[in-house]
């Protein structure tokens, strides 16, 4: 079983960019594509707090659903976001990246480097073709 989760969308350039990076780094995680699978509550509090973000932080204001329940209005409680990302699994933020070495919300990509386990094994160029790790697996 791996020791690296990450909560993935497919669709997310972003999510895609840290997931190779993990791949990259030898490791091969446990893929967890939270829009068919969501966090249950539990899960989703323990990731926030583990993550060390506001709640709010967590949550994808880009999101039609966002404005549509009016999440971004004076006096919204972290309970009605968390409630909201329970049920619209689209507003949750990604990818989150669950490692030995912490919980991050890796936005951009390359924040996932400091909570992987292993380096980076060759270099690593993200899909707009920005280089991350060079050939010699420097930054």
């Amino acid at each position: 079983m791996s020791t690296v989760t990450i909560y993935h969308n497919p669709q997310c350039g972003t999510s895609r960019n840290t997931l190779a990076m993990i791949r990259n780094s030898g490791v091969e995680p446990t893929v967890i594509e939270y829009l068919k699978t969501p966090p249950k509550r539990e899960t989703l509090l323990a990731l926030i707090q583990a993550s060390g973000l506001p709640v709010m932080d967590i949550v994808r204001s880009k999101e039609s659903v966002f404005t549509e329940l009016q999440l971004g209005r004076s006096g919204v409680t972290d309970a009605q976001l968390v409630d909201a990302m329970l049920a619209h699994p689209v507003l949750m933020n990604r990818p989150i990246v669950v490692t030995p070495l912490g919980t991050r919300l890796c936005r951009p990509s390359e924040l996932v480097l400091d909570i992987l386990p292993q380096p980076q094994q060759a270099g690593f160029t993200k899909e707009d073709g920005q280089v991350v790790i060079n050939t010699k697996g420097k930054q």
